[in-house]
């Protein structure tokens, strides 16, 4: 059976979160509000996708949990170690081949020369991409150039991963093949997720739980957990969030 809740507030959890957000509202300058009073908690090892329309302000919650902006009230609370983040552009250095745009995100946390050659082949393949660590990005595919990206976000070693609709640009055979590798990576990890994305079904099929944001400003309109819905289900389950959020869409458009 599938939970879905409509207030703003998650489960208690047993443990201290991975990421809590407590009561957050951004606004940029004297504009519109952004975000308003969003509170969630995400567990250690838990896997969250955050879902809403463009403009929703998915990508700038995910932003104030990297703290690359501050929220205009409430509070966020990270691991210390911080958090890594993969955004849509692979942004990989185009001069470097893939090992050693890896190997940068080593050298950035202090892994020693000696090591980070080693250590940047290792992840490549935890990726399935260690036979193209000598390819510069212009060699590989949008998808391989993502497979990098990811390689060289679990490089930075964060017990947080932030991730901003990075496979939204990809075909739909590559997306389904990353959705597959994330996947395998996540569970071999334990790393916290936060996944951004406007794909109902993609959230479907990554996501332990998936959190609704409504538009205008953005607040959290619904959850659901996926971890009870059989692989037979996930369509209807699929059917019963795109149906909220389209009712958030027809909601806004007045």
């Amino acid at each position: 059976m599938t939970t879905v809740r409509t207030d703003s507030r998650p489960p208690v959890t047993a443990t201290a979160p991975a990421v809590r957000i407590d009561g957050v509202s951004k606004r940029f300058g004297a504009g519109p509000v952004v975000l308003d009073d969003i509170t969630l908690d995400v567990a250690a090892g838990e896997f969250v996708c955050l879902l809403g329309a463009s403009g929703c302000g998915k990508s700038t919650l995910l932003n104030l949990v990297a703290g690359l902006d501050r929220p205009t009230a409430g509070r966020i609370e990270t691991p210390a170690e911080g958090s890594a983040v993969m955004f849509q552009e692979s942004a990989l250095m185009p001069w470097l081949t893939a090992r050693r745009n890896v190997e940068l995100a080593l050298r950035l946390r202090g892994v020693s020369r000696a090591r980070r050659r080693d250590e940047a082949l290792a992840l490549l393949d935890t990726v399935n991409l260690a036979d193209a660590a000598d390819k510069r990005p212009h060699e590989l595919s949008g998808g391989m150039r993502q497979r990098v990206a990811l390689a060289r976000a679990l490089a930075q070693d964060r017990p947080v991963l932030l991730m901003d609709e990075p496979f939204a640009a990809l075909d739909a055979i590559t997306r389904d093949l990353l959705h597959e590798e994330l996947e395998r990576v996540w569970r071999a990890s334990g790393r916290t997720i936060v996944f951004v994305t406007h794909n109902v079904r993609e959230a479907v099929r990554l996501g332990e739980r998936i959190v609704l944001l409504g538009s205008r400003p953005g607040r959290v309109v619904g959850e659901w957990r996926t971890a009870d819905v059989e692989a037979k289900d996930a369509g209807v389950l699929a059917a019963e969030i795109t149906d909220e959020l389209r009712k958030e869409i027809r909601r806004n458009a007045r």
